[in-house]
């Protein structure tokens, strides 16, 4: 049916005026649905119904039945509205109408949702842009305050700046007058103490110190003496030197000292060595019983005198933690076995010296499981069994030191049983052991996988093999070899390329170290002391390449005694690199000359130097003078050394604590007399040697250097009783005194001398050949010696001495 909608509009107009579409609608769905059999007579009876009720208000259903309407209902009002704007029927079913209203709601929240999100982007971009203002408002205000505060601030500091230079100024001047008085103080002390000096030498010359004697101190009462009256802390660090017997003498003083020298921590730690010749058992024992409680650190090392007495009441001591019984000849298997029973937290344990057998082994086995040192050193009663025992049972299975030196007794199976009982070792010490040989290291070191540490002294039977062992694997720190003509370049090579930590490295006397060996050495980045002496083949290029490589500059202690081909090259390169070295010993190393000295001069660290036996000269010892940190001198057997050398020498070093001029033909009493002047915190001095001192030059020492404390002047011939006698007096702190053939002194003297010192050494035999003079003092032939007569370097020694005492004051 073609559409009517482009048909005339009067035609449309009628249409629908008249409803014909609705009329034939309805007809035409009654006719199709209730199909009659007359249907004319049909359409002509629903004409009539329709003429006698009107057609305005007719559906398409009206002329079919009740039961045959159909229930798809039309969405249009109309079937025949496809008449006017459909080309086709549309019929909609209930399910496509669900999907519509679906669709249709669908599309409505999805308008509805893209319409929220947008909004709340908007929402968001509008909180974040408000933020940002915020944000700018809050820093543009912060700016703003903090401009305002550094402009204060910087005005308040204008005027703080203005202050703090005039209260500088005003400091300044109160302290450059402060240190002005300070100055002029201390000028005034000097000069006094020099004067005093002088007066007490001018009594000495013109031999008048006979009635010379101190002032007598103003009586003091109880408690109010300067020691009384220090902090507890520094008082008890005083006595803290003090040996026994004078601990016991400051007791008697007063109370307060009396209370003080009973304080525990004084007794925490007692030394009997230092009073060894003196001691008893009644004495030990009564110590030992009030002081047992606290008593952590023993000493009896050389105490011979003791007996069982003393060993149980050393047994008492429950928190004794460190004992060291050497060369206590009375020590036996009894003795140990009390003290290893009552002493179980003994920690250090020095046996070394002594009688012990394998029985007392086994009771350090079975009672002290923490015992971590042991020394059983030159303790040749024990065997294999003993050491077996050690590591047996409980065992010593801590022990991380053992010191075996001298114990040629031990074989190769010994040492088995040491690396299988004590496997922790880090710390081992065979020294002067000519029976030990490669196997018993190997044996040793089969198990014993930390060793840290290791001397092997005068050890001569060893070879390349153990050592390339001894550098497999391990954590090698220190090493310590002397003695050793079988060693060679090939062991230092493997030590210093498996062992990167090796700071401590002592090679004396392995005659084919060669110049490959400190090549080697020279890539290790942490040595700290390096000692070569007398390794002959060592030279300027070996020396070189261990102080320009990494550890040049950590090197602390430098020994290149007797290496002959060592010349002021090496000197130049320790001036140069070694900027922490310490102790620095070139004895005997004849190619040195002033001119390598002269460098050692501006070495700031530098406090102990050896120059022994080398082709040094006044010039060169005056120049070294510079340093004024030196504390330790040797320059024995230096030929070309006279009295002008060392008294610019002792000028410049008034620190100076130990100086060795034995052996120097040439010194006379005005050494001593400078030594003596400049030098009063001498400790130890050696003058062995020097046929021209008199008792002149130990007077001057007994009465200005009261911390002597070691003394050496064998073969001073000229000297007499009268030399002794000045040293009681003004030496009272003097602990080893050496006097060998010394003719002028009576063994009468000595004995007298013996009751105040620890250690005298005396004979009165004529001096050796190689001492270079006779009994008499005179020069043998073939010595050298200075064209000047003495009265000449006396005299240019006292002009020297007179014009630094000027300077001085």
């Amino acid at each position: 049916m073609s559409s009517l909608r482009n048909a005339d509009v009067r035609l449309r107009t009628y249409i629908k005026q008249h409803s014909l579409p609705e009329i034939y609608e309805a007809l035409l769905c009654g006719l199709c649905i209730m199909c009659p059999e007359n249907p004319l007579l049909f359409l002509e009876d629903k004409l009539k119904q329709m003429i006698d009720t009107g057609h305005e208000t007719f559906l398409w259903d009206v002329f079919i039945d009740e039961t045959k309407k159909p229930k798809i209902k039309a969405v249009a009002g109309s079937y025949l509205d496809h008449l006017f704007g459909q080309d086709e029927d549309v019929l909609v079913s209930p399910e496509l109408f669900k999907k519509a209203y679906s669709f249709y709601i669908n599309n409505l929240q999805r308008l509805c949702f893209d319409a929220w999100i947008e909004f709340c982007s908007r929402r968001q971009a509008n909180k974040i842009n408000t933020q940002l203002k915020l944000q700018t408002a809050e820093a543009h205000h912060a700016n703003t305050v903090l401009k305002s505060i550094i402009h204060r601030w910087n005005s308040w500091t204008k005027t703080r700046k203005q202050q703090q230079i005039l209260a500088a100024t005003r400091i300044q001047n109160v302290f450059n007058d402060a240190l002005m008085k300070k100055i002029l103080k201390a000028w005034n002390v000097e000069t006094q103490d020099s004067k005093k000096k002088r007066e007490y030498f001018e009594r000495l010359e013109r031999g008048d110190m006979e009635d010379y004697g101190s002032l007598n101190s103003s009586s003091i009462r109880e408690g109010e003496d300067d020691i009384s009256q220090l902090p507890l802390k520094a008082v008890l660090k005083i006595f803290g030197f003090v040996d026994l017997i004078d601990l016991a003498r400051c007791a008697e003083v007063c109370r307060s000292w009396k209370i003080i020298t009973q304080h525990s921590s004084l007794w925490s730690s007692i030394d009997f060595f230092t009073v060894r010749h003196l001691i008893q058992d009644k004495f030990v024992v009564s110590i030992l019983r009030k002081c047992r409680p606290y008593v952590i650190r023993l000493n009896l090392r050389s105490c011979s005198s003791l007996h069982w007495a003393s060993f149980k009441a050393i047994s008492e001591c429950k928190n004794l933690q460190d004992l060291n019984v050497s060369e206590c000849q009375s020590l036996n298997d009894e003795s140990m076995k009390i003290i290893c029973e009552g002493c179980p937290a003994l920690l250090y344990l020095n046996v070394s010296h002594t009688n012990v057998t394998n029985a007392s082994l086994r009771m350090m086995s079975r009672c002290l499981p923490n015992l971590q040192y042991v020394s059983l050193a030159y303790s040749r009663k024990f065997t294999d069994k003993g050491l077996q025992y050690l590591g047996s049972a409980k065992g010593c299975h801590k022990l991380i030191y053992l010191d075996l030196s001298g114990c040629t007794q031990i074989s190769v199976e010994g040492f088995r049983f040491i690396a299988a009982g004590c496997s922790s070792l880090q710390q081992l010490k065979i020294n002067d052991m000519f029976t030990l040989t490669d196997n018993c290291i190997l044996a040793l070191l089969e198990k014993c996988q930390c060793i840290t540490s290791v001397s092997l002294l005068s050890s001569p039977h060893l070879s390349d093999a153990a050592f390339k062992v001894l550098a497999q694997g391990r954590k090698l720190v220190k090493l310590r070899i002397e003695g050793n003509n079988r060693i060679t370049d090939a062991s230092i090579k493997a030590l210093s390329k498996s062992c990167p930590n090796l700071n401590h490295i002592y090679l004396a006397d392995c005659q084919k170290i060669t110049d490959a060996s400190l090549k080697a050495v020279a890539t290790l980045k942490n040595i700290t002391v390096l000692n070569v002496a007398d390794c002959i083949r060592i030279s300027d290029p070996g020396v070189r390449q261990i102080l320009e490589g990494p550890s040049g500059a950590k090197i602390q202690e430098l020994n290149l005694t007797n290496c002959l081909r060592v010349s002021d090259l090496s000197l130049l390169r320790i001036a140069q690199k070694c900027h922490n070295l310490t102790f620095l010993s070139l004895r005997f190393c004849e190619n040195v000359t002033d001119s390598g000295i002269e460098l050692l001069g501006n070495m700031a660290s530098l406090i102990s130097i050896d120059l022994s036996g080398t082709s040094i000269t006044d010039q060169g010892l005056a120049a070294l003078g510079a340093n004024s940190k030196i504390k330790e001198l040797a320059v024995s057997e230096c030929m070309g050394i006279s009295d002008i050398g060392i008294q610019k020498f002792c000028q410049q070093s008034k620190d100076l604590e130990l100086l060795d001029i034995s052996h120097c033909l040439q010194v006379t009493n005005n050494t001593v007399k400078s030594l003596a002047f400049c030098c009063k915190m001498l400790t130890s001095i050696s003058i062995a040697g020097c046929p021209k001192v008199t008792d002149l030059s130990i007077q001057y020492l007994s009465g200005v250097c009261h911390y002597l404390h070691i003394l050496d002047f064998s073969g001073c011939v000229h000297l007499s009783d009268r030399t002794l006698k000045y040293l009681r007096k003004g030496c009272r702190q003097l602990r080893i005194l050496r006097m060998l053939y010394c003719k002028s002194i009576t063994k009468a003297a000595v004995l007298k001398m013996e009751s105040k010192i620890q250690k005298v050494e005396y004979n009165n035999d004529d001096p050796p050949p190689w001492f270079g003079y006779d009994r008499h003092g005179d020069l043998l032939n073939g010595v050298s010696h200075l064209e000047e007569t003495e009265e000449e370097t006396g005299k240019q020694a006292t002009k020297l001495f007179s014009s630094a005492s000027v300077d001085s004051l």
